[in-house]
């Protein structure tokens, strides 16, 4: 009889220690060396899978030295018949990463899998293998057999919020593998190498958080190092590990991967916490980084640090990794009249890309992940001329689309004119959680199909409230992500609460009615909305004039006249 896969992660621990030495590792012409645990290579960073598709999947880990990576997996708990699979050789040049892309797996199956690191000083000498766990979504063809639960959220160890270990660490991972999804996807943000993390943090309660600090996270990540030393940080606690060892993840990057607004603008020559001004070659670094933790596929030489993939999930959901950030203007007043390089967010290429995805998918559900909202108003200070810039896409300029919102309109032109139904978009970014519903008939620019954006985060990470007057369309205000809690990962008071969401594209939503258990699209879409996220962010009830939302994104060219001052 197969273990149950509870059974099988509470008997390892995060290092594996206690599971026996697979019988391939000690198969070698000369006896294994008899070394004591200490003298192996470790695993420090645990195992992570990722863009898991119907017959393949990323699984990735970190060695301490220079080792190989081996692996097995199996469809049963008990690693019957397990398959035998060759790693890369894991290098100071990847800080020791990498990963292996599994191909020919059953689609739609369990996969449990060990890792073990071959040790190049000594090839006699293996690691305790260290185990994990994914599943794979059904073969885009055929009938939907079982429903899509996922859960999403970005916006890791922020605002200087890291690892308390007497809190328990990062506890909202722990909520996010409890609940058992099918993956988890991580809307951009997911380190702050900008943001200092100090050994302790005076709340407005007057407690105080405890941080575990390491050098790397002491100050700016400025050298390829510290943006990787941010990564290697965040693998430290236990509670992301344990997600991240049984829950296949989806990684999208947004700024702060880099620096706070980071764009073809972006100057620090007056910041004196950077003592490296080159902007361009941090970018490099901070990419090179992201690339080498990310659990994901390389796109291939032609680009080989491609962030926006398509990721297929069976015949109910495809997922559009979007990247909004790699290949946009400069961030400037937005007004610009025509679509050119200065205007670009997404960029031509993406764009086209994600149109003829759109088109092409079968599935009943397209979710556009998104590291940025459409509408929200995001600023990024004010130039010479005392105008204000704009960090995201909308310009806060309630008229025709204008910069940025020109390309987006286009984009949600030809999703229109294509006849696509039951696009959903997903974000982050902006640590609150919202529903924003864009209705052609309330908008000066209407040439789009309504749609349902949705937001949600952080985790483990300040919150921020929405600091703008009511707007003129109706935004369902959800006090609490699903399985979340009152706090970012259980911090305590903090300005306000995050979280994430999960949801489900169940196997009824072939008739096109919405989310199972939630509802999205179709005519219940405001009451499902408000149902899917009724455990979220706890905040102080209070009446206002208008039953609309704050801050409603509304349409690219018209949102409230106000700033809307939403991220750090």
């Amino acid at each position: 009889m197969s273990m149950r896969r509870r059974d099988l992660f509470h008997a390892a621990t995060a290092a594996g220690a206690g599971l026996a030495i697979p019988r391939w590792a000690t198969a070698q012409s000369a006896p294994a060396a008899i070394t004591h645990d200490g003298a192996r290579p470790q695993m420090t960073s645990g195992v992570q899978s990722g863009d898991a598709q119907a017959d393949r999947a990323i699984v990735w880990t970190r060695a301490d030295r220079p080792a190989r990576l081996w692996l097995e997996w199996s469809t049963v708990a008990s690693f019957a018949d397990a398959q035998r699979v060759r790693g890369p050789y894991l290098l100071e040049d990847s800080d020791f990463t990498g990963r292996i892309d599994l191909t020919g797996l059953p689609a739609g199956q369990e996969i449990f899998y060990r890792a073990s690191l071959q040790d190049l000083g000594n090839e006699r000498v293996f690691s305790q293998p260290v185990q994990g766990h994914l599943r794979l979504p059904q073969a885009g063809t055929g009938r939907a057999t079982r429903d899509v639960r996922f859960v999403w959220s970005g916006d890791t160890a922020g605002q200087g919020f890291g690892i308390n270990e007497r809190w328990g660490g990062m506890k909202i991972y722990e909520q996010i593998r409890k609940l058992a999804p099918d993956f988890f996807l991580h809307s951009g943000d997911t380190i702050y190498a900008d943001g200092p993390i100090a050994s302790e943090v005076k709340l407005p309660d007057g407690t105080v958080w405890n941080n575990l600090v390491t050098e790397e996270v002491s100050k700016v990540a400025e050298t390829l190092h510290e943006f990787r030393g941010r990564y290697r940080y965040n693998m430290m606690d236990a509670n992301m590990r344990g997600m991240a060892a049984e829950v296949p993840q989806l990684w999208q990057w947004d700024d702060h991967e880099v620096m706070n607004n980071w764009s073809d603008a972006k100057s620090v020559l007056n910041d004196a916490r950077y003592t490296e001004k080159n902007i361009p070659l941090m970018v490099a670094r901070a990419a090179r980084a992201f690339h080498d933790y990310a659990p994901m596929r390389r796109h291939g030489d032609e680009e080989a640090w491609r962030v926006y993939r398509h990721l297929p999930q069976g015949p109910l959901l495809d997922v559009f990794v979007l990247d909004m950030r790699s290949y946009r203007g400069p961030n400037s007043a937005n007004l610009q009249t025509t679509e050119d390089a200065d205007s670009a967010f997404l960029g031509r290429p993406q764009v086209a890309w994600l149109v003829q995805g759109l088109k092409q998918s079968k599935a009943v559900w397209k979710v556009i992940a998104a590291d940025m909202p459409v509408g929200l108003g995001v600023p990024d200070g004010k130039d010479a001329q005392g105008r204000d810039l704009w960090e995201a896409i909308a310009n806060n300029e309630p008229n025709q689309p204008l910069g940025r919102e020109i390309e987006i309109a286009r984009l949600l032109r030809e999703i229109k004119q294509a006849g696509i139904r039951n696009v959903v978009w997903l974000t982050a970014d902006v640590h609150y959680t919202a529903a924003h519903f864009y209705d052609p008939a309330r908008a000066k620019f209407s040439d789009f199909a309504p749609f349902w954006e949705f937001v949600s985060g952080p985790l483990n990470a300040g919150s921020f409230g929405l600091s703008c007057p009511i707007g003129r369309v109706r935004v369902p205000r959800l006090p609490a992500p699903v399985g979340g809690r009152a706090r970012p990962g259980g911090l305590p008071a903090t300005p306000r609460g995050g979280g994430f969401h999960a949801v489900r594209a169940g196997t009824r939503s072939r008739h096109r009615r919405g989310w199972r258990g939630g509802g999205w699209g179709g005519t219940n879409a405001r009451r499902a909305a408000r149902r899917a996220c009724r455990a979220s962010v706890r905040r102080p009830r209070r009446r206002t004039r208008s039953r609309r939302g704050p801050c409603a994104a509304r349409r690219p060219g018209e949102i409230p006249a106000s700033s809307c001052s939403t991220a750090p």
